[in-house]
């Protein structure tokens, strides 16, 4: 590869490319919507949340200096986020933090991408962050997951014309804001049900059930109960669906 090629994939990667008909843009978000709220079609497209869910772990115990053990991605969409360090403290708070707080706040980051017409950049860096990821993964099924996700996102770059690029774009940013909110219900429904006690790993993260949730394991870290800790996941939702739909609609 010439420096002519490198500078043309630069120039694509951080040009701007044309967004969708504001018609289309609502399309898309009407895809997302069903795709979250149908039963069938949320049990299969809820990996792709728990991967953004485990990356936020993954992402947030490298920042605060904790050592990562591996990821590890399920077939019933939980998952595991292991990392050594100090068991308490800040930088174990911020890693428990991150995974419900991902997929939203990713959304929003996407909505910001888009707004500012880099499509491109947005197909590409999810491919990277996807690349990254699976170095991490302990398991076959995390394995399979994170490459079929990749896959899509390679193809739809380099083999669909940009206007399918920009649609496909603008239907994950909008699944990412949408599918980020409906797990802290399920957690919110889960711990309802099951208020047995399950050990917690030390280390650990994930999208475990009640009441080893990240949320029960902040309230034992900080001592803030766990109904703080989901209206907090609640909030990052619904702030970041608001505004990054109306990047999307350009409001």
């Amino acid at each position: 590869m010439g420096i002519d090629d490198v500078t043309e994939m630069w120039d694509r990667v951080t040009g701007t490319q044309q967004a969708p008909a504001v018609w289309l843009v609502i399309a898309t978000g009407l895809v997302a919507l069903a795709v979250v709220g149908i039963r069938g079609s949320w049990r299969f497209a809820r990996n792709a949340v728990t991967i953004a869910h485990e990356g936020g772990h993954a992402l947030m115990a490298l920042l605060t200096g904790r050592q990562l053990q591996g990821i590890r991605l399920h077939s019933d969409t939980s998952g595991l986020t292991v990392s050594r360090g100090k068991p308490t403290g800040l930088g174990m708070v911020l890693t428990a933090a991150a995974g419900y707080t991902a997929p939203p706040l990713l959304g929003l980051g996407g909505a910001w991408l888009l707004q500012s017409g880099r499509i491109t950049a947005l197909l590409w860096g999810t491919t990277a962050l996807l690349l990254a990821l699976l170095v991490m993964v302990r398991n076959a099924y995390g394995v399979l997951s994170v490459v079929a996700t990749g896959s899509v996102f390679i193809l739809v770059s380099w083999l669909t014309p940009g206007e399918v690029q920009a649609l496909f774009a603008y239907a994950v940013v909008w699944f990412l804001l949408l599918g980020g909110a409906r797990p802290v219900f399920e957690l919110q429904a889960r711990r309802r049900r099951d208020r047995g006690r399950v050990p917690a790993v030390p280390g650990a993260a994930g999208t475990a059930g009640a009441p080893d949730s990240d949320a029960d394991q902040l309230a034992r870290l900080t001592n803030v109960p766990p109904l703080g800790w989901l209206l907090f996941f609640h909030a990052v939702a619904l702030c970041s669906l608001v505004g990054g739909g109306s990047w999307l609609l350009g409001l």
